[in-house]
């Protein structure tokens, strides 16, 4: 018996009008099963259904191919839109086109599973007090709300394997596990295109990610993405600060160092997209293990050019190393190290932090729903959740605010912040936050000055300068 069919083509041949395909990929441009979208682009297949993480990077072979050709009826994603840039994806929601769900990335993986799994339904505690969670059956198990979320099933998924025998069995490398194994579990028809096809009994048992049973059909890798050459969204260097005051604050880079001295060895953490990803570079050989939700663990710093692999990358897309210890798999398992109370903190970027704790990360004025990705799991699930970010918004608005006016992520979670200004904690989480250290040159008034929501000031207020490793 063999899968393997002769042309992605052929294999999509029978996906009608209105039917629904999980699509997987990573951030903008990582591997996306670009061969079996570009034959469903050709197809014309409209009224679809698609279930991602995001459609991926306008104008290239990634899920934002069936939007530029109107393809897409019902979008469920973790992205619908990112700062700076509107796509043809989210003016055909506003028009009314194309309608949305938004859910968090966990959500997503973990109802895939349960629909794979044959389960009904799932009760998680992620998205418990934002607009998720609104109109959903909540129920409290131990004293904790959890929300139910109901499994979903597909007619098809497109998964990109490294490497599939004739058989559907399916290897895939470094970080790229991610969504491929959860979005082939819960679909009817699993169709892999493959960089490698090989006879079967070619891959060891022990090697095999995700096993034949789940594949219907393999064809082979004809469109691909160079992603070492793709546009990049224009973010401001690392090494750049914002002025407050007439004066300069810390860098970007160094708000993410001063955040992983603030890490005790042995620490699992995972870093958010955006600023965060600067503390890889701060965590250096100290035992600290970094976690990234598209399926990393104890991984290292930034990828020079040379070093660069494009199956190594961290959930902002971020090239990186591997370290001794460095272990992959599956968004599903990357979920339950971050449900399951594995971490030590996660550390977010934010458009705002309220007085009491509130988090709000995913949307801002003017974007089309926004992007969730794996926050709110991650706020849900970690020990600590640390918010990085730079003090005012673009125009000079505070981000640290009494109560915040934009979408929760998840209320009352925060319990440090640190900014190109401040760095400032709770001591519990029914307590105010303590500030606790300023930028060198500012003084304590200065930063209050600059701030929104009421604090108390410690006795001792330290220079963050002088605190990081």
């Amino acid at each position: 018996m063999s899968k393997v069919m002769a042309s992605a083509a052929e294999a999509v041949a029978d996906i009608e009008d209105g039917a629904s395909v999980g699509i997987a990929g990573f951030g903008l441009s990582h591997r996306y099963p670009s061969t079996l979208i570009s034959a469903l682009a050709e197809k014309g297949t409209s009224g679809l259904t698609v279930y991602c993480n995001g459609l991926g990077q306008p104008g290239f072979p990634t899920g934002h191919l069936l939007a530029e050709n109107h393809q897409i009826a019902h979008l469920v994603t973790c992205f619908s839109a990112r700062p700076g840039v509107v796509s043809e994806a989210e003016k055909q929601i506003a028009a009314g086109e194309m309608t949305l769900e938004m859910v968090p990335q966990g959500t997503l993986v973990e109802r895939m599973r349960a629909g794979g799994a044959g389960l009904a339904a799932i009760y998680t505690p992620t998205g418990f007090g934002s607009e998720i969670a609104e109109g959903k059956d909540i129920r409290y198990f131990d004293g904790r709300p959890y929300v139910l979320e109901r499994a979903i099933t597909t007619d098809f998924a497109f998964i990109r394997a490294q490497q599939a025998d004739h058989f559907g069995n399916a290897v895939f490398r470094g970080g790229s596990q991610n969504f491929n194994v959860s979005f082939a579990k819960a679909a009817r028809v699993t169709i892999v295109e493959a960089e490698e096809i090989v006879e079967t009994g070619t891959i060891a048992p022990e090697d095999v990610d995700l096993p034949g049973v789940f594949v219907t059909r393999v064809v082979p890798i004809t469109v691909r993405m160079d992603i070492r050459n793709l546009p990049r969204r224009v973010n401001r260097p690392a090494s750049s600060a914002k002025e407050y005051l007439g004066k300069p604050a810390l860098t970007r880079e160094q708000i993410g160092r001063r955040a992983a001295a603030l890490l005790p060895d042995n620490a699992v953490v995972n870093l958010g997209a955006g600023l965060p990803v600067q503390v890889a570079n701060w965590v250096r050989d100290r035992p600290v293990v970094l976690h990234a939700e598209n399926g990393l663990l104890n991984y290292g710093g930034f990828a020079t050019d040379e070093e660069l692999d494009p199956d190594l990358h961290d959930a902002g897309g971020m090239f990186v190393t591997v370290r001794a210890g460095t272990s992959f798999f599956d968004s599903v398992t990357s979920f339950e190290i971050a449900r399951g109370g594995r971490l030590y903190a996660v550390i977010l970027g934010t458009y705002q932090v309220g007085g009491n704790g509130d988090l709000a990360n995913w949307s801002a004025p003017g974007m089309i729903g926004g992007g969730i990705g794996g926050a709110m799991d991650l706020a849900a699930g970690a020990q600590h959740v640390f918010a990085a970010l730079e003090h005012t918004d673009s125009r000079g608005r505070p981000k640290l605010v009494e109560r915040c006016d934009l979408p929760l992520t998840m209320p009352n979670c925060v319990d440090t912040i640190i900014t190109d200004l401040a760095l400032l904690r709770r001591p519990s989480r029914s307590d105010p936050f303590v500030l606790e250290e300023i930028a060198a040159g500012f003084t304590v008034d200065e930063v209050l000055s600059l701030t929104g929501m009421s604090v108390t000031v410690a006795d001792s207020v330290g220079v963050m300068q002088e605190s990081w490793i």
